[in-house]
């Protein structure tokens, strides 16, 4: 129940100062426009009224499906957004699989192995990753990689390749598959790389860690030790005991990590030419297109509420004393 009001307090506070900054109008207007046609648009967009009226309008419209005109797009909100959110989350979900799937290796691998040679690696990449700018990283994966050796494109398709295949769920990857063409595919895992590991790199690093230091934790409880003296391999204690309970203080570090992801997006969009909400977004703000700020503000406080509800699910799946209520 606080989440929800949560949402409408930071859409508040967010559509306050958007209008403290100054009237959206300018976004709408054409050099043809006359003063009458300027107040027009005042008034059809309720310009003129009181902040509060004018939030009672947007809110009105966010409930029956009107998030605004885009100024940037020169198109309604919500025939933009269903593209670029499909181009977000598709660099966000490979990104997170680059993150999960890496931090929560390395840190079982750390961590099985304290204060040995690996477990000293595996803290430098991890300090190393959490410590560097997302936007220094993202040029010199830019330099090294397009610039230098041209082993990775930018953007996110071919034209050529993109115009051949259909794209009814908006993700490049998936739409290949759906056509059967696995020259597209590999074109839309191709353009991923870059940008999925330059975002994944940071998320990594903090998970890594987190598993880490939860598992050294758990190696040292008793069931372990119980474990161990009941004959079994040490990797079916850890793989089965040990790593299991280590995962369920992970798992928040993990579902924080994707909503920031999505976050970050702005800057790895920019600078990989990556269409989608990150850089539709930084437009908006340059311009002062307040409808896409807004929408953009309403997703990510949506987004986290959804990631919130996931990771309670997954505690309860990890950890059956919640669904007991122990």
């Amino acid at each position: 129940m606080v989440l929800p009001l949560l949402i409408v307090g930071v859409s508040i506070i967010v559509f306050g100062l958007t209008r403290i900054g100054g009237s959206p109008i300018g976004i709408y207007l054409s050099h043809e426009m006359n003063a009458e046609e300027v107040a027009e648009l005042e008034e059809k967009f309720h310009l003129n009224d009181p902040v509060p009226v004018q939030y009672y309008y947007w809110a009105s419209g966010v409930l029956t499906g009107d998030l605004g005109w885009s100024g940037v797009a020169a198109a309604p909100v919500t025939d933009v957004f269903p593209d670029k959110l499909a181009a977000t989350m598709e660099l966000a979900v490979a990104s997170a699989i680059v993150a999960v799937s890496l931090g929560i290796g390395l840190g079982t691998f750390a961590g099985a192995r304290r204060d040995r040679a690996p477990d000293h690696i595996t803290r430098v990449v991890a300090i190393s990753g959490a410590a560097m700018p997302l936007f220094w990283f993202a040029i010199l994966m830019l330099i090294v990689f397009w610039v230098g050796l041209g082993w990775f494109p930018i953007g996110r398709s071919d034209p050529t390749i993109y115009g051949r295949i259909a794209h009814p769920t908006g993700l490049y990857t998936v739409d290949a598959l759906l056509a059967g063409d696995m020259g597209a595919f590999r074109d839309a895992i191709w353009h991923l790389v870059l940008p999925a590991v330059t975002l994944g790199y940071g998320a990594t690093a903090i998970i890594a860690r987190m598993m880490r230091s939860s598992l050294v934790e758990e190696l040292q409880e008793d069931y372990v030790d119980a474990a161990r003296a009941k004959g079994l391999a040490e990797r079916l204690v850890l793989r089965r005991h040990a790593r299991r309970n280590a995962l369920i203080p992970t798992v928040t570090v993990i579902g924080l990590s994707f909503g920031f992801l999505l976050q970050g997006t702005v800057v790895a969009e920019i600078i990989f030419r990556w269409p989608g909400l990150g850089r539709w977004m930084a437009d908006s703000v340059l311009r002062g297109d307040q409808a896409t700020i807004m929408a953009y503000v309403l997703f990510t406080s949506v987004l986290f509420l959804f990631v919130n509800l996931v990771v309670d699910v997954i505690y309860a799946y990890l950890d059956r004393r919640v669904v007991l209520g122990t």
